[in-house]
Parts: structure tokens; C-alpha cells; sequence
């Protein structure tokens, strides 16, 4: 969705003359529970033409592809079914926090006032990075990398 009303808020053109308060009741047009069922929540400023025109760095897509079908058939092997169709009791049980990240998790939670719903998807999303490195348990960098992904609108 578009920050505000007139979707310029955050744009380096500085184009936006919405208020503070035009962009919170844009904003409060996603109610809480919905947003809850919505794992991903990452704001993405806009792009200059020449850098969309640009190669981009990083990682070829088959090697992106290779790593992660290799998670996927972790998944399926450990739990059988994708980390998103865990039900409450399964991701608890597979998601095997080490010490560090579950006090991380519990902070954010406690911080960010999220619901039972939202730390669950944040914790299947946590056990999904965590997949894709390798990694038999969910350690703290996966919790905060699940966290960032959690970072909702942009604020006025």
C-alpha cells in the first residue's frame, strides 16, 4: 500500500504535504488483526531511474533457487509440510529457539506490542531463515532478521 494519501511520504522529492494525522487514519485503514496475518511487512522507498536501469549486486538467482529448494525439502523432511502450514503447537515445537533468540523474540514482542498471532509468524518466519542457512536451531541473528521483516508502515 501507499505510506499516505497521496503516496509521496518518505520520496526524497520531498513531494508529500500530508499531515500527521492524514497518514496515521490512512494508515488505521489496515486493521491490527489483518496486518497480524500478514508475515512480511517491509517498507520500499521508491527508486531512481538509473538505479532500476543498473545491474544489481548479489547473488545469482539459480544459486538463490539451489538454497532454497534445499530448505524446502528440509521442511518437509523434518516436519512434513512448509514452515508457513505449521499450526501454533508445531512451530513451537520445530521452531527450537536457542537461548539468546527466544529473549530476543520475547523483547520485540514485549516492545512491539505484537499478538500471540503475530510473535507465531514471526517465529515460523525466524524458523524459515534459519532453514535456509542451515541451521538445526532458530539462533538470535535469524530472530532479528525475522524481526526487520516485521517493520510495518512508514511513519509520518
Amino acid at each position: 500500500m501507499n505510506p499516505c494519501p497521496c503516496g509521496w511520504l518518505g520520496h526524497p522529492s520531498g513531494k508529500c504535504r500530508c499531515n500527521h494525522d492524514a497518514v496515521l487514519r490512512y494508515q488505521d485503514k489496515i486493521s491490527g488483526p489483518l496486518l497480524d496475518r500478514i508475515d512480511l511487512q517491509v517498507p520500499v522507498s521508491s527508486m531512481a531511474p538509473e538505479s532500476m536501469a543498473a545491474q544489481a549486486d548479489g547473488e545469482p538467482s539459480a544459486a538463490i533457487a539451489a538454497r532454497v529448494a534445499k530448505a524446502h525439502a528440509i521442511q518437509l523432511r523434518r516436519q512434513g509440510k512448509v514452515n508457513q502450514a505449521l499450526a501454533t503447537r508445531e512451530i513451537d515445537r520445530h521452531g527450537e529457539l536457542d537461548d539468546a533468540a527466544e529473549q530476543l523474540l520475547r523483547n520485540a514482542m514485549r516492545h512491539l506490542h505484537w499478538s500471540a498471532r503475530a510473535y507465531h509468524r514471526v517465529l515460523k518466519v525466524a524458523r524459515t531463515i534459519a532453514d535456509l542457512a542451515g541451521s538445526s536451531r532458530v539462533q538470535s541473528e535469524h530472530v532479528a532478521e525475522a524481526i526487520q521483516y516485521r517493520r510495518g508502515l512508514v511513519e509520518a
